[in-house]
């Protein structure tokens, strides 16, 4: 079993001096309202079941957020009940909220989601989709605390090679250690693709940071 994710993320210092030295973040940000969940319609996750991608003709703005829906009939859901339809925690990774001194705002993989309670919830990947559900009471319990102390943080930023494209690996602030580099684990798998070590995040976290195989 996993133990929390959150708790689980280490620090690469090596790895974060190499992405400062290579990657420079342009200080100028947009005043365009960021655009949520890579543009997914979170309507679609209560009506159809399913992820579904929105379009850029139906938007709209909610939470400073530039929300896309796959219908008009959808974005009038939304309008009229935003609080009913949008993923928990502004659209934030549900996990990286769950964490104690760790929790963050982190990108989110739009097929990693579940709705419990009437309430949708989305993950950065589909891993720790995988752990939340397994707990998912005492993972809403620590968010829901941690997000008011979130919430107004730093964006998180994508960064770019050396690090793993998907799950992208992303630079996050921290509610009370700082700044880290988040590298995602892959899911590690044999030459016949079976998982490795199913349940235990330690090989696909070893090839993300380093590039090399699993143990």
């Amino acid at each position: 079993m996993w133990e929390s994710y959150a708790s689980r993320l280490k620090p690469f210092p090596a790895l974060v001096g190499l992405l400062f030295a290579t990657i420079l973040v342009p200080a100028a940000r947009s005043e365009e309202p960021k655009l949520s969940i890579s543009g997914y319609d979170p309507v679609a996750y209560f009506t159809d079941g399913k992820p579904v991608q929105g379009k850029a003709e139906f938007e709209y703005v909610w939470h400073k957020l530039r929300w896309r829906f796959a219908s008009d009939a959808h974005r009038e859901l939304f309008a009229k009940d935003p609080d009913r339809y949008a993923p928990q925690y502004d659209g934030y990774c549900a996990m990286g909220m769950a964490g104690d001194e760790a929790a963050h705002k982190d990108t989110v993989d739009p097929e990693a989601w579940t709705i419990v309670d009437g309430k949708l919830y989305l993950t950065h990947m589909r891993q720790a989709m995988e752990a939340w559900r397994q707990n998912p009471a005492e993972y809403i319990k620590q968010a829901n605390e941690n997000w008011a102390k979130v919430k107004d943080l730093a964006e998180p930023v994508i960064v770019g090679p050396p690090c793993a494209a998907s799950p992208p690996s992303t630079l996050v602030a921290q509610r009370c250690v700082g700044r880290w580099v988040v590298v995602g684990p892959d899911m590690a798998t044999d030459e016949r693709g079976g998982i490795v070590a199913k349940g235990d995040m330690e090989p696909g976290w070893s090839r993300s940071a380093t590039g090399s195989r699993p143990a």
